[in-house]
Protein backbone atom coordinates (compact mmCIF):
# COMPACT_ATOMS: atom_id res chain seq x y z
CA UNK A 1 0.00 0.00 0.00
CA UNK A 2 1.08 3.44 -0.99
CA UNK A 3 0.95 6.24 1.15
CA UNK A 4 -0.39 9.38 -0.64
CA UNK A 5 1.81 12.21 -0.76
CA UNK A 6 0.14 14.34 -0.26
CA UNK A 7 -0.62 13.28 3.20
CA UNK A 8 2.73 14.05 3.84
CA UNK A 9 3.37 17.68 6.29
CA UNK A 10 4.26 20.26 4.36
CA UNK A 11 6.03 21.81 6.83
CA UNK A 12 8.81 18.76 6.51
CA UNK A 13 9.81 21.02 3.29
CA UNK A 14 10.89 23.79 5.44
CA UNK A 15 9.47 25.78 2.88
CA UNK A 16 9.57 28.95 5.17
CA UNK A 17 13.06 28.97 5.10
CA UNK A 18 13.49 27.71 1.79
CA UNK A 19 12.17 30.61 0.31
CA UNK A 20 14.07 33.30 2.41
CA UNK A 21 17.31 31.21 1.10
CA UNK A 22 16.75 31.47 -2.28
CA UNK A 23 16.49 34.31 -3.61
CA UNK A 24 13.55 35.71 -5.98
CA UNK A 25 14.51 35.67 -9.75
CA UNK A 26 17.87 33.88 -9.38
CA UNK A 27 17.99 30.17 -10.70
CA UNK A 28 18.93 27.40 -8.26
CA UNK A 29 19.83 23.91 -9.09
CA UNK A 30 19.40 20.15 -7.71
CA UNK A 31 22.20 20.09 -5.82
CA UNK A 32 21.46 23.39 -4.37
CA UNK A 33 18.19 22.33 -3.11
CA UNK A 34 19.97 19.15 -1.41
CA UNK A 35 22.68 21.66 0.35
CA UNK A 36 19.88 23.48 1.59
CA UNK A 37 17.98 20.53 3.23
CA UNK A 38 21.61 19.42 4.25
CA UNK A 39 22.47 22.34 6.15
CA UNK A 40 18.61 22.19 8.17
CA UNK A 41 19.35 18.54 8.75
CA UNK A 42 23.01 17.65 8.71
CA UNK A 43 22.61 14.14 10.06
CA UNK A 44 20.14 13.70 6.97
CA UNK A 45 21.24 11.50 4.78
CA UNK A 46 18.56 12.37 1.79
CA UNK A 47 19.02 9.75 -1.46
CA UNK A 48 18.14 10.77 -4.92
CA UNK A 49 15.15 9.21 -4.74
CA UNK A 50 13.78 11.36 -1.97
CA UNK A 51 15.25 14.50 -3.04
CA UNK A 52 13.59 13.90 -6.20
CA UNK A 53 10.28 13.63 -4.63
CA UNK A 54 10.79 16.56 -2.34
CA UNK A 55 11.55 18.36 -5.29
CA UNK A 56 7.95 17.17 -6.99
CA UNK A 57 6.18 18.66 -3.99
CA UNK A 58 7.76 21.74 -3.93
CA UNK A 59 7.22 22.13 -7.84
CA UNK A 60 3.16 20.78 -7.24
CA UNK A 61 2.54 23.74 -3.97
CA UNK A 62 4.31 26.00 -6.23
CA UNK A 63 7.17 27.05 -3.88
CA UNK A 64 9.61 26.34 -6.97
CA UNK A 65 9.23 26.89 -10.60
CA UNK A 66 10.69 24.41 -13.52
CA UNK A 67 12.61 26.88 -16.09
CA UNK A 68 14.85 23.36 -17.42
CA UNK A 69 15.84 19.97 -16.15
CA UNK A 70 17.27 20.77 -12.83
CA UNK A 71 16.96 24.40 -12.49
CA UNK A 72 14.85 26.12 -10.83
CA UNK A 73 13.13 29.46 -9.67
CA UNK A 74 11.01 30.40 -6.65
CA UNK A 75 7.83 30.57 -8.33
CA UNK A 76 3.65 30.24 -8.95
CA UNK A 77 2.08 27.24 -10.43
CA UNK A 78 2.24 25.97 -14.38
CA UNK A 79 -1.02 25.29 -15.51
CA UNK A 80 -1.70 22.91 -18.30
CA UNK A 81 -4.17 24.60 -21.10
CA UNK A 82 -4.90 22.69 -24.03
CA UNK A 83 -4.38 24.44 -27.67
CA UNK A 84 -8.23 25.45 -28.48
CA UNK A 85 -8.03 25.39 -32.18
CA UNK A 86 -10.44 27.27 -34.74
CA UNK A 87 -11.87 23.10 -35.77
CA UNK A 88 -12.16 22.28 -32.34
CA UNK A 89 -14.27 25.64 -31.08
CA UNK A 90 -16.21 25.42 -33.95
CA UNK A 91 -17.35 21.78 -32.92
CA UNK A 92 -18.31 22.64 -29.37
CA UNK A 93 -19.51 25.44 -30.36
CA UNK A 94 -22.30 23.88 -32.45
CA UNK A 95 -22.65 21.01 -30.05
CA UNK A 96 -23.93 23.95 -27.52
CA UNK A 97 -26.23 25.34 -29.44
CA UNK A 98 -28.14 22.17 -30.12
CA UNK A 99 -27.49 20.43 -26.61
CA UNK A 100 -27.21 23.52 -24.43
CA UNK A 101 -28.31 21.73 -21.27
CA UNK A 102 -25.64 18.75 -22.00
CA UNK A 103 -22.52 18.32 -20.19
CA UNK A 104 -19.90 17.20 -22.60
CA UNK A 105 -16.23 17.82 -23.08
CA UNK A 106 -14.00 17.89 -26.13
CA UNK A 107 -10.28 17.79 -26.84
CA UNK A 108 -7.84 17.11 -29.84
CA UNK A 109 -4.88 13.75 -29.11
CA UNK A 110 -2.47 15.91 -30.29
CA UNK A 111 -2.19 17.84 -27.02
CA UNK A 112 -0.07 14.43 -26.32
CA UNK A 113 2.72 15.90 -28.95
CA UNK A 114 4.05 18.25 -26.60
CA UNK A 115 5.08 15.89 -24.29
CA UNK A 116 5.62 12.58 -26.70
CA UNK A 117 8.71 11.60 -28.04
CA UNK A 118 7.35 10.70 -31.43
CA UNK A 119 5.08 13.04 -33.09
CA UNK A 120 2.18 11.79 -35.17
CA UNK A 121 -0.24 12.91 -37.36
CA UNK A 122 -2.35 10.37 -36.64
CA UNK A 123 -4.71 12.84 -34.09
CA UNK A 124 -8.49 12.40 -33.58
CA UNK A 125 -11.02 14.99 -31.74
CA UNK A 126 -12.30 13.39 -28.50
CA UNK A 127 -15.53 14.13 -27.56
CA UNK A 128 -17.03 13.29 -24.16
CA UNK A 129 -20.47 13.50 -23.35
CA UNK A 130 -23.07 12.68 -20.23
CA UNK A 131 -24.16 8.45 -21.35
CA UNK A 132 -27.33 9.73 -21.86
CA UNK A 133 -27.11 11.98 -24.80
CA UNK A 134 -23.82 10.39 -26.31
CA UNK A 135 -26.48 8.92 -28.79
CA UNK A 136 -27.96 11.92 -29.90
CA UNK A 137 -24.52 13.99 -30.54
CA UNK A 138 -23.41 11.08 -32.57
CA UNK A 139 -26.26 10.84 -34.78
CA UNK A 140 -26.85 15.24 -34.67
CA UNK A 141 -22.56 15.14 -36.11
CA UNK A 142 -23.20 12.43 -38.38
CA UNK A 143 -25.62 14.05 -40.51
CA UNK A 144 -22.48 16.20 -41.74
CA UNK A 145 -19.31 14.10 -40.92
CA UNK A 146 -19.11 10.60 -41.91
CA UNK A 147 -15.80 10.43 -39.72
CA UNK A 148 -17.39 10.13 -36.41
CA UNK A 149 -17.67 6.84 -34.19
CA UNK A 150 -18.87 6.23 -30.55
CA UNK A 151 -17.13 4.04 -28.50
CA UNK A 152 -15.34 1.95 -31.27
CA UNK A 153 -13.27 -0.88 -30.35
CA UNK A 154 -9.87 -2.15 -31.21
CA UNK A 155 -10.95 -3.63 -34.57
CA UNK A 156 -13.06 -0.01 -35.47
CA UNK A 157 -9.87 1.70 -34.68
CA UNK A 158 -7.49 -0.72 -36.81
CA UNK A 159 -9.74 -0.58 -39.36
CA UNK A 160 -11.21 2.43 -39.98
CA UNK A 161 -10.05 5.16 -37.66
CA UNK A 162 -5.64 5.30 -37.64
CA UNK A 163 -6.59 5.68 -41.59
CA UNK A 164 -8.89 8.69 -41.63
CA UNK A 165 -8.09 12.47 -41.47
CA UNK A 166 -9.23 14.03 -38.46
CA UNK A 167 -11.87 11.45 -37.33
CA UNK A 168 -14.47 12.48 -34.15
CA UNK A 169 -14.80 9.79 -31.27
CA UNK A 170 -17.68 10.12 -28.86
CA UNK A 171 -16.58 8.70 -25.35
CA UNK A 172 -19.38 8.52 -22.19
CA UNK A 173 -18.04 10.92 -20.08
CA UNK A 174 -17.17 9.93 -16.61
CA UNK A 175 -18.91 11.85 -13.81
CA UNK A 176 -16.99 13.96 -11.89
CA UNK A 177 -14.43 14.23 -14.77
CA UNK A 178 -11.49 17.22 -13.81
CA UNK A 179 -12.66 19.82 -16.79
CA UNK A 180 -11.54 23.39 -17.17
CA UNK A 181 -12.95 26.29 -19.58
CA UNK A 182 -10.22 27.36 -22.61
CA UNK A 183 -11.38 30.14 -25.12
CA UNK A 184 -14.85 29.67 -24.06
CA UNK A 185 -14.52 25.83 -24.53
CA UNK A 186 -15.01 22.57 -21.94
CA UNK A 187 -11.95 20.25 -22.43
CA UNK A 188 -9.60 18.15 -20.26
CA UNK A 189 -7.32 19.08 -17.46
CA UNK A 190 -3.48 17.57 -17.46
CA UNK A 191 -5.21 15.10 -14.61
CA UNK A 192 -7.77 13.77 -16.60
CA UNK A 193 -5.43 13.47 -19.49
CA UNK A 194 -3.03 11.69 -17.76
CA UNK A 195 -5.26 9.03 -16.24
CA UNK A 196 -7.02 8.93 -19.03
CA UNK A 197 -4.14 7.76 -21.17
CA UNK A 198 -3.57 5.21 -18.44
CA UNK A 199 -6.95 3.71 -18.34
CA UNK A 200 -7.97 3.65 -22.25
CA UNK A 201 -5.40 1.81 -23.23
CA UNK A 202 -7.21 0.98 -26.88
CA UNK A 203 -8.27 4.07 -28.00
CA UNK A 204 -4.47 5.70 -26.67
CA UNK A 205 -2.61 2.99 -28.59
CA UNK A 206 -0.22 4.82 -30.01
CA UNK A 207 0.66 6.01 -26.53
CA UNK A 208 1.74 2.99 -24.62
CA UNK A 209 4.62 1.41 -23.38
CA UNK A 210 7.55 3.37 -23.09
CA UNK A 211 5.94 6.34 -24.78
CA UNK A 212 3.73 6.46 -21.92
CA UNK A 213 6.33 7.28 -19.41
CA UNK A 214 7.77 9.70 -21.20
CA UNK A 215 4.49 11.73 -21.57
CA UNK A 216 4.02 11.19 -17.72
CA UNK A 217 7.45 12.40 -16.92
CA UNK A 218 7.36 15.58 -18.85
CA UNK A 219 3.97 16.28 -17.76
CA UNK A 220 5.39 16.24 -14.19
CA UNK A 221 8.25 18.67 -15.01
CA UNK A 222 6.77 20.91 -16.84
CA UNK A 223 3.82 21.66 -15.20
CA UNK A 224 1.74 21.77 -11.80
CA UNK A 225 -0.47 18.52 -11.40
CA UNK A 226 -2.51 18.06 -8.57
CA UNK A 227 -2.68 15.20 -7.09
CA UNK A 228 -5.85 14.57 -5.28
CA UNK A 229 -7.64 15.55 -8.23
CA UNK A 230 -5.75 13.07 -10.46
CA UNK A 231 -5.92 10.40 -8.05
CA UNK A 232 -9.80 11.19 -7.16
CA UNK A 233 -10.50 11.05 -11.19
CA UNK A 234 -8.28 7.94 -10.98
CA UNK A 235 -10.52 6.40 -8.81
CA UNK A 236 -13.85 6.62 -10.37
CA UNK A 237 -11.87 4.86 -12.80
CA UNK A 238 -11.40 2.13 -10.89
CA UNK A 239 -7.21 2.54 -11.33
CA UNK A 240 -5.88 4.69 -8.24
CA UNK A 241 -3.99 2.00 -7.20
CA UNK A 242 -2.69 1.18 -10.33
CA UNK A 243 -1.43 4.88 -11.45
CA UNK A 244 -0.54 6.06 -7.96
CA UNK A 245 2.16 3.01 -8.40
CA UNK A 246 2.68 3.87 -11.78
CA UNK A 247 3.92 7.47 -10.57
CA UNK A 248 5.73 6.66 -7.97
CA UNK A 249 7.62 4.11 -10.35
CA UNK A 250 8.16 7.23 -13.02
CA UNK A 251 9.08 9.88 -10.85
CA UNK A 252 10.94 8.28 -7.91
CA UNK A 253 10.91 5.56 -4.85
CA UNK A 254 8.17 7.21 -2.37
CA UNK A 255 8.68 4.85 0.46
CA UNK A 256 12.37 6.00 0.59
CA UNK A 257 11.19 9.52 0.67
CA UNK A 258 8.49 9.27 3.41
CA UNK A 259 11.07 7.07 5.41
CA UNK A 260 13.40 10.15 5.23
CA UNK A 261 10.15 12.46 6.06
CA UNK A 262 9.66 10.72 8.89
CA UNK A 263 13.66 10.68 9.77
CA UNK A 264 13.81 14.93 9.21
CA UNK A 265 10.97 15.55 12.11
Amino acid sequence: MYQNIDDIETDTLHTRELKQHFKKGHEFRSKDLNDFYQSISPNLNLKKTSLNWRIYKLVQLGVIQRIGRGIFILGETSNFKPEISKSLKNKYDKIKAEYPFVEFCLWNTSVFNEFSSHQTNKNFTIIEVEKDSAESIFHFLKESNNNVFINPDKDILLQYIYDIINPIIIKTLISESPLQMVNKVQTITIEKMLVDLFSDTVIFDLFQGNERSIIYTEAFEKYTINNNKLLRYASRRGKKEEIQEYINLIIGNKQDYCQNIVNDR
